[in-house]
């Protein structure tokens, strides 16, 4: 197997504190810095969420405005893909931060349970948030935390609400969503393939523990991968992750056993069919 392989990294989410792990990049200083150490080892796309001064999750345009002023920066031709997530606000807050217009955002498409509420995307908003990426020209990455979500963006691509095939990432691994199960991912692959093309892009995402088990899955699938201290903050049991750029690195490594070499931001934009650097 010889596709590239695009990384992605996901550096501090909406929950993760340096309570859970003193590398988790909260500041958007440390964000900056987090990422560059990730884009040096091998990663392409960096997935962000901002946060307050006292880690709670924020959805502010400014701090998201100079996040991208120093990925542009620090991180020549990477891809920014800004988080819409429901932890970081209500409503159409959650989309504050398109018109400045990243490569990427993320977008839930349905609504599922979560390990104590209910993460609601109402089709309203699910509608104003693919509206406003096609008005900026973001790309949106579908987040499916469940079966239904990969037939949902097949239907909003019907419809002309997300223009170009849509790139769809799995979430497995979160507590009373779906579980890491094998054969569920086999299944998903196939949908994929079957509702957007054989050569469709897709990307797996494996929560805590579960984390280097989807990374292997995916690799070795063909599909692309989803590592970061969002998801999880240790190496192994008794570990913690250093660094986003640890993480990472196990994902290279993988890529080097399936013979899969690691796209760099040229090849993964050309993949993903993204606008050229400006």
């Amino acid at each position: 197997m010889s596709e590239p392989c695009i990384i992605c990294v996901a550096i501090t989410g909406s929950l993760p504190t340096k309570a859970n792990n003193p590398a988790v990049p909260i500041s958007v200083s440390e964000q900056i810095e987090s990422t560059q150490e990730a884009f040096e080892a091998g990663a392409s796309i960096v997935h962000a969420h901002v946060r307050n001064e006292d880690q709670t999750p924020s959805s502010d345009p400014e701090k998201f405005a100079r996040l991208k002023e120093g990925l542009e920066k620090h991180c020549p031709g990477m891809i920014i893909q800004f988080s819409t997530g429901g932890r970081s606000g209500a409503g159409q807050e959650r989309g504050g931060m398109l018109p400045l217009r990243p490569d990427m955002a993320s977008i839930s498409v349905g609504s599922t349970n979560f390990p104590t509420r209910v993460y609601e995307n109402s089709p309203d908003l699910i509608d104003w948030l693919a509206s406003e990426m096609r008005t900026h020209d973001v790309k949106p990455e579908i987040e499916a935390f469940d079966l239904s979500h990969i037939f949902q963006a097949a239907k909003m691509h019907a419809a002309g609400q997300i223009a170009d095939t849509p790139y769809v990432q799995f979430v497995m691994g979160v507590k009373n969503s779906m579980p890491v199960d094998r054969q569920v991912f086999d299944f998903y692959v196939r949908t994929v393939k079957r509702l957007f093309g054989e050569d469709a892009p897709w990307c797996a995402a494996g929560i805590g523990a579960q984390q280097l088990m989807l990374n292997e899955w995916a690799v070795s699938s063909g599909g692309h991968a989803r590592t970061g201290l969002e998801d999880n903050v240790r190496l192994d049991r008794e570990t913690l992750a250093p660094s986003n750029a640890a993480l990472v690195k196990r994902v290279v490594e993988i890529c080097e056993k399936h013979n899969r070499p690691v796209a760099d931001y040229a090849t993964a934009r050309s993949i993903l069919g993204l606008r050229e650097v400006e």
